[in-house]
């Protein structure tokens, strides 16, 4: 729901069972590949409070499956994971770094780094291969310090998702291909559907995830949801379209989007009432108004939090960037320095929010 941004000046039993074995190997060697890289960070740092000593979200936990209405571990235990949304790769690659991700995975505490390629706006049309490229180098990084990766497919303009069907379908491909043995991918296939009906988006949906399958069969899909991912609540309608005529496929979820300012008793009803009849990942929201500016409204963000924890419902946050907005939780000219850990490089957002995903 935010506005475009501004540029800165099913498979065999027993190919199963090997896949999942693989995934389960990769899932705990997260945890040794994270000790290992973040070893010269640690030693050369003072010691931060209460760090965490248990292993790493992704080894942790393994490969996820949706199990009736929750995202779950490969244990079946329902989890929320919680982390952080990339601005457009196309303009704030450079606050994805070493650095950054060092931050949000030791310092943040984070679970997840959700991997925005824009496809318009001077992105993935612009090049295909370069952006699929930037998008796994970000996506291999998560992994490497044990977070998940959502893989988040950013169309905005046009609001139809069919209107990207064939660049969907190559990048889902490549994708699903590189990541089919991993355990640590979701994939989002539509960001942000607006102007367009349920039906439209349900049989772009109907498309995409059987090419993904194709590679993956295992991962979990996440699938936007009408007007800007809010059940349709902006464009007049209410999660039931969702509800009477879901996507027909297993080991899915529906995203909603919210920022706190503009979206207020109805959106957040909206949410709870969906949650209550169908999974949902909250793949972004923010702090603000719908546009991720202005004043922070952290009592009505708050509330949305206390929600989410209560029903285990996953989220990630806008924006892991120093774009100028309020939204973006870096003070302007962070991501050109190389100093990312504590809150003396935040805005008040970036405060708030780093602290809630440390709780």
């Amino acid at each position: 729901m935010h506005q475009r941004p501004t540029p800165p000046t099913e498979p065999t039993p027993t190919a199963g069972r090997r896949r999942f074995a693989r995934k389960a190997l990769l899932a705990a060697s997260a945890l040794g590949v994270v000790t290992a890289l973040l070893a010269p960070v640690r030693a050369g740092a003072a010691p931060a409070p209460a760090a965490p000593t248990a292993a790493t979200p992704l080894a942790a936990n393994g490969q996820l499956s949706v199990c009736g209405r929750q995202l779950c571990n490969a244990s079946g235990q329902a989890i929320a994971l919680n982390g952080m949304s990339t601005h457009g790769t196309q303009w704030y690659a450079q606050c994805v770094t070493d650095g950054s991700l060092d931050a949000l995975a030791t310092d943040w505490r984070a679970d997840v780094l959700r991997v925005s390629t824009y496809v318009q706006e001077g992105g993935y049309e612009t090049d295909p291969a370069g952006f699929t490229a930037r998008a796994q180098k970000f996506i291999d990084a998560a992994h490497a310090r044990g977070m998940y990766a959502v893989i988040d497919w950013h169309m905005l303009t046009p609001g139809d998702p069919n209107a990207n069907l064939e660049r969907a379908k190559t990048f889902f491909t490549a994708m699903a291909k590189k990541y089919k043995d991993h355990p640590g991918v979701l994939y989002e296939i539509a960001n942000e559907p607006s102007g367009v009906s349920w039906s439209a988006i349900k049989s772009y949906s109907e498309q995409i995830i059987p090419v993904i399958r194709a590679q993956d069969p295992d991962a979990v899909v996440l699938v936007g949801t009408r007007a800007w991912s809010s059940f349709g609540v902006s464009e007049g309608s209410n999660e039931s379209e969702v509800v009477n005529n879901p996507v027909r496929a297993s080991n899915i979820m529906y995203t909603f989007h919210f920022y706190a300012a503009s979206h207020r008793e109805e959106y957040l009803a909206t949410l709870d009432r969906a949650s209550d009849r169908l999974p949902v990942f909250v793949t972004e929201f923010g702090t603000q108004n719908y546009a991720g500016e202005g004043a922070n409204d952290f009592a009505m963000s708050q509330r949305y939090l206390d929600l989410m924890k209560r029903k285990k419902i996953s989220w990630t946050n806008w924006n892991y960037s120093d774009d100028h907005r309020s939204g973006a939780v870096f003070k302007a000219g962070t991501c050109n320095g190389s100093d990312w850990t504590g809150t003396g490089v935040l805005k008040e957002a970036g405060v708030w929010i780093r602290e809630r995903i440390r709780q």
